[in-house]
């Protein structure tokens, strides 16, 4: 049976749908530039700024902008707060609200390492509460 080359007459859908949908975002950025909603935003008539070689230099402007913290994966937070624990430790003035902390970061770990999502491995170690509240107990001595 011989193929029928007409196929190539006939329109795409697929191409047909872009066009329409071009032209009605089209369309949607005309009706927003006569109703004046880009007039007066901020940085109007300014140059944009460099852009750099960085590729997610977007990532870290809306970051930044926005005061977006607490994004990274699961495992990354967990060194930071690992590194900062001690110090967050310190600012508590009862053995029951450091021994809650010192749950709640444990809880953590450990249901980090039960997930599995990807990204950077989970090596943060658990943290003995009867040690870290001698610890604790130590520094407020000082």
């Amino acid at each position: 049976m011989a193929e029928n080359d007409d196929r190539t007459d006939r329109p795409n859908p697929a191409e047909a749908r872009i066009r329409e949908q071009s032209r009605w975002v089209e369309l949607q950025i005309q009706r927003a530039i006569e109703r004046g909603d880009f007039d007066n935003l901020p940085g109007a008539g300014k140059p944009l700024p460099p852009l750099g070689d960085d590729p997610d230099w977007w990532v870290k402007k809306l970051l930044e902008r926005e005061n977006i913290t607490g994004v990274l994966p699961e495992a990354l937070q967990l060194r930071k707060d690992d590194a900062d624990l001690d110090a967050v430790l310190d600012s508590e003035h009862s053995e029951a609200a450091v021994r809650d902390l010192l749950e709640t970061f444990n809880r953590r770990v450990i249901n980090a390492r039960r997930q599995l999502q990807g990204g950077p491995p989970v090596i943060t170690p658990l943290r003995d509460p009867d040690s870290e509240v001698a610890d604790w107990r130590a520094r407020r001595r000082r």
